[in-house]
């Protein structure tokens, strides 16, 4: 069996339980080595065998899966292998030969910078949405999703793999209306050791990337859920009833159930 497993952000205990456990058994490990925090295979067994795709192309890749059939072979990604993981591709090319695999998901690089931050991304009153995108460089995005496009929702963003574009990202931002003045931060490595936060605004985010030497392995992150100001959540108001608690009656007033 195949398992593409998500290594989680960069910490060695955010990878998932299941995916630890996987990594333990394993006789065949593919890990993404210019992204994995190479601390997790330290629970891997001594007998086995190791290899690092950033110096490998897709064939090479698969080549080596195909030889480890009736061997458990964990293909290590970054985060969670559904993002930007390219695990499309080698599922599909898998399917081809029908050698079987399993996914086993990770935390998102998006998740540890929003702990990393200590920010919810959908906060009552300024956004509910999350848009996940990436700056257009050597892989192309489709017209209806230039940066500029989505800027126009003003909703929270979290641009992944732009962090050498930052120039652009700024000017595209500012296109679709965003203020120059709307927060904005740069997570460098969420969750890793060397892990480094940098809060600006949407029309400083270049500057900022530029004097902290910023140019990979960060998420940028723009939107007004970095203010502090929001409105407090329904669910959990005293008047707001819940299939687990009743409305619940203030300073003597009457309370409606909200349906």
């Amino acid at each position: 069996m195949i398992y593409f497993v998500g290594a989680g952000c960069g910490a060695p205990d955010l990878i998932t339980v299941r995916g630890q456990r996987l990594l333990e058994k394993a006789d065949v490990v593919i890990y993404a080595g210019s992204l994995v925090n190479p601390a997790l295979l330290e629970v891997c067994k001594p007998q086995c065998r190791i290899y690092n795709s950033a110096e490998m192309t897709l064939d090479e890749v698969l080549q080596v899966m195909t030889e480890a059939a009736g061997k458990l072979v964990v293909r290590l990604h970054t985060g969670d292998p559904s993002l930007y993981g390219a695990i499309q591709e080698q599922m599909d090319a898998l399917d081809k030969v029908e050698l079987a695999y399993e996914v086993c998901p990770g935390v998102s690089s998006m998740s540890g910078a929003a702990a990393a931050l200590k920010r919810e991304y959908t906060l009552p009153g300024v956004s509910q949405s999350v848009i996940v995108c990436r700056m257009e460089g050597r892989t192309a995005v489709p017209e209806r999703e230039q940066l500029a496009a989505l800027a126009a929702h003003q909703a929270t963003m979290v641009i992944f793999l732009s962090a050498g574009l930052t120039q652009q990202v700024q000017n595209a931002l500012l296109a679709g209306g965003y203020a120059a003045d709307t927060p904005a931060a740069i997570v460098y490595k969420a969750s890793w050791p060397d892990e480094a936060i940098y809060r600006c605004t949407v029309g400083t985010l270049a500057a900022t990337a530029q004097a902290n030497a910023i140019s990979k392995t960060a998420l940028l992150l723009v939107g007004s859920f970095l203010d502090s100001r929001y409105e407090l959540s329904r669910l959990y108001a005293a008047d707001f009833a819940t299939a687990y608690r009743p409305v619940k009656e203030q300073d003597g007033g009457d309370a409606h159930e909200e349906n």
